[in-house]
């Protein structure tokens, strides 16, 4: 019987990072909305059922490969040891709250890295734009105009050097797009789900993680061919 690695995880706190779904949740442009249809009650049937409708990228969500990929995987390809990851934690807000353009730069990452250490190959890089606050402020969280979508996403330049140089598993952020809003080519979700990584979107309580030593539980429903799903996200603080 071959040797296995015990693995421990050993934590504090548990922080969730999902937040709650419900009709008024920002909606990205064209999708379908959220809507709850109570299906039984107590005083009639005796228990209480609701059935629900979303798009499956809606809310705190993870994409799956199959959205940008025609043969790629979907949600539901993801093995459940792939989604627990150690994370780190990128605070940009001093680039982002004046800029909402402001896409992640190496310059940033080095940055980081100059004060907490290199970046853990497997980790799942979070990135903190302090966007989660205009979570109930849909115009604020999108800031359509005209041109788009203004949001802080993470740079072409930014993604390749985790993906090349540092080998994380996958990232993460507190807008509705890794990609940010102006961005037409997706290029972050192209590049991660080339290679079956983690894209976690709509994230929040971001600043109540420690720049290091988190471990993320991803929790997804397994629809099958899904192309991503809402996800409950788990972080466990040492």
């Amino acid at each position: 019987m071959a040797n296995m690695a015990v693995k421990q995880l050993q934590f504090q706190q548990v922080i969730s990072l999902s937040h709650p779904i419900n009709p008024r949740i920002p909606l990205w442009p064209g999708d379908p909305p959220v809507e709850f249809e109570e299906v039984a009650s107590l005083e009639q049937d005796g228990y209480f059922l609701r059935r629900f409708s979303m798009g499956e990228h809606s809310a705190t969500h993870m994409n799956a490969p199959n959205s940008f990929y025609a043969n790629g995987m979907g949600i539901d390809g993801y093995p459940a040891e792939a989604l627990v990851r150690p994370a780190v934690v990128i605070d940009v807000r001093g680039k982002t709250l004046g800029n909402p353009d402001y896409e992640i730069s190496p310059q940033d990452i080095h940055a980081w890295e100059h004060q907490h250490g290199l970046i853990e190959s497997g980790s799942v890089v979070l990135v903190y734009t302090g966007w989660q606050h205009f979570w109930n402020d849909p115009a604020a969280f999108f800031g359509q105009d005209a041109q788009g979508s203004h949001f802080p996403g993470i740079g072409e330049a930014a993604i390749s050097f985790l993906l090349e140089h540092r080998q994380v598993a996958g990232v993460g952020i507190d807008t509705h797009g890794v990609d940010f809003g102006q961005s037409s080519t997706f290029a972050i979700n192209h590049a991660v789900l080339a290679e079956n990584g983690i894209v976690l979107e709509c994230l929040t309580h971001l600043d109540r993680l420690p720049a290091t030593g988190a471990t993320l539980v991803i929790g997804v429903l397994a629809l099958e061919g899904g192309s991503g799903s809402p996800a409950a996200v788990m972080a466990f603080i040492p």
